[in-house]
């Protein structure tokens, strides 16, 4: 049986993840975790095996919030140019005229970024972290806000490409769907959920909304203690002897994502707990390849006591 989680006494956002229930179902936590992601104004990934949802979550969520949104199929013969876009002559104007690649939208979702070369992966290095594109000498921003989805195929499948550790330290946060239980798949084979009531749905928020949402969350209060607490996990995360550890990136963006998720809960403080939440999705990826980096990060918030 899924359990909904507690949430902040807002219309909108009630009905946001009224709905989003309704489409991923038995995945109250994953979304919460994606929500959490998007106001804390961080990168998602999500790793997982094909037809578990990863596609209909990022659509979903652009759909909702009102964004505009572009889906990029990550192929081994897609180039840099494809994602960024390219400079055509024109011959009528005598002039080379830049054409917008799929990247200028404000939610994209890179579908199996693991299937495209390092090469065309680094086209969203600068993009992830700076929110503007440098081509041809010049520097273009893009639209505000700016989010990327992506999913990945489990490392083990064929024809993949490890993320090099600095693209996936610009991920804030990596989650996994995983299988639904037995109810919920019951729901989905009787229709009651799944990619085709996409259509059906229309926004329940803005983009106004959400900048709103994003401020007041990252308005609430950490106490000294909580601070202590998470430096103390980070610490030991770089103790460990075959990981660096979390980088100051990682640590701003998990007081961050704490904020956020206490927010959602409808709290005006964040609690340790806040940070216990988000943890797992913040360290696990940066901790190391799959299981391993999981396990890191359950070690780490065993050993380390709350102050």
């Amino acid at each position: 049986m899924t359990t909904l989680l507690p949430l902040r006494d807002d219309p909108a956002l009630q009905t946001l993840f009224r709905q989003a229930n309704s489409i991923i179902l038995g995945k109250p936590r994953a979304l919460r975790l994606a929500m959490t992601c998007l106001l804390s104004q961080g990168h998602l990934l999500i790793e997982d095996l094909p037809g578990m949802g990863k596609t209909t979550l990022a659509h979903l969520l652009a759909t909702l919030m009102g964004l505009d949104y572009q889906r990029i199929q990550f192929t081994s013969d897609l180039l840099p140019a494809d994602v960024i876009g390219v400079s055509v002559y024109e011959r009528r104007s005598e002039r080379f005229h830049f054409h917008k690649g799929p990247i200028f939208a404000q939610l994209i979702l890179a579908d199996e970024i693991n299937r495209a070369t390092p090469k065309t992966q680094s086209a969203l290095l600068e993009a992830m972290e700076e929110r503007q594109i440098t081509t041809e000498g010049k520097t273009r921003p893009l639209p505000q806000p700016f989010f990327v989805i992506a999913t990945q195929n489990p490392a083990h499948q064929v024809g993949t490409f490890p993320l090099p550790e600095s693209q996936l330290d610009r991920f804030l946060m990596r989650i996994s769907l995983g299988y639904p239980d037995n109810t919920t798949e019951r729901l989905l084979l009787q229709g009651q959920g799944g990619r085709h009531k996409l259509q059906r749905l229309r926004p329940v928020a803005s983009v106004a909304d959400l900048a709103q949402w994003q401020l007041a969350s990252q308005e609430l209060f950490a106490a000294d203690a909580l601070l202590d607490y998470i430096q103390a996990l980070i610490g030991q995360s770089r103790s460990l002897s075959d990981s660096a550890g979390l980088s100051p990136r990682a640590g701003m963006g998990l007081l961050q994502a704490a904020r956020s998720w206490a927010w959602l809960e409808g709290r005006e403080k964040v609690l340790p707990e806040d940070v216990q939440a988000v943890w797992p999705a913040i360290a696990g990826h940066r901790l190391g390849q799959g299981s391993d980096g999981d396990n890191h990060a359950a070690q780490i918030l065993q050993s380390v006591a709350i102050p």
